[in-house]
């Protein structure tokens, strides 16, 4: 009975593996726009803490610069914005994505919201963890051609299993000071922004010019 019930729990959990993975992309609009450029969007903060954007920010050039796109520099679009009285992200946002393409000249826009982000203490454990959703919008036509969400946490490198109660107390206090003290979000930052969209990832971008991937199928690209 005792190996019957351990079985239907393997099968259970494997199961639930199995349809973890959310549906995948429709990329029909993101092909026929076929963007080779990207501005970054200033992100839009949900969490308290005030260096979020700025953390996620920096983060986000990289993976889509490595799908094979040309990223503009995220510190000189963020000082056009400064220098067109535009300092905050919600007002940035509203802008409209025609006027976005005449003063960049890029074909399409990052918007982006950060769900979650910083350190936490819950009694035995703590961890950094970084939440953020994304669209991708064609900014000649301002239709969304790609959406994403993503999430990384500290505690995926962390192992508690040792030291009994009063050492994991112990562990988790000092995790939680010293991801605090290091910021680890900016860490935790990359590899939210790698998995939400790499073009090697489930549902993220497709390849895009200047990748020698170029043009690969979708069913080759994101069925690992």
């Amino acid at each position: 009975m005792t190996i019957r019930f351990i079985t239907v729990i393997v099968a259970l959990v494997l199961l639930s593996g199995c349809v973890s993975l959310p549906p995948a992309h429709d990329y029909s609009h993101f092909k026929a726009s076929d963007p080779k450029s990207v501005i970054i969007l200033p992100p839009l903060n949900n969490t308290p803490e005030v260096v979020a954007p700025y953390s996620v920010m920096t983060q986000l050039a990289t993976p889509i610069a490595e799908s094979g796109y040309y990223v503009f520099p995220v510190a000189m679009v963020n000082q056009t914005f400064v220098n067109n009285g535009l300092t905050e992200a919600s007002d940035i946002h509203a802008v409209p994505t025609a006027k976005l393409k005449e003063i960049f000249g890029a074909d399409t826009g990052l918007y982006v919201t950060i769900e979650d982000y910083g350190t936490s203490y819950v009694v035995i454990a703590s961890e950094t963890r970084v939440s953020v959703t994304a669209s991708l919008l064609d900014l000649q036509s301002g239709q969304v051609i790609w959406t994403g969400t993503a999430s990384a946490s500290s505690a995926e490198q962390q192992n508690n299993n040792s030291g009994g109660l009063v050492g994991m107390l112990v562990h988790a206090a000092v995790n939680q000071i010293f991801e605090t003290v290091t910021d680890k979000g900016f860490e935790i930052a990359a590899i939210t922004s790698s998995r939400l969209l790499s073009a090697d990832g489930y549902n993220g971008l497709l390849y895009g010019p200047r990748s020698p991937k170029y043009g690969q199928p979708v069913t080759s690209q994101k069925q690992k």
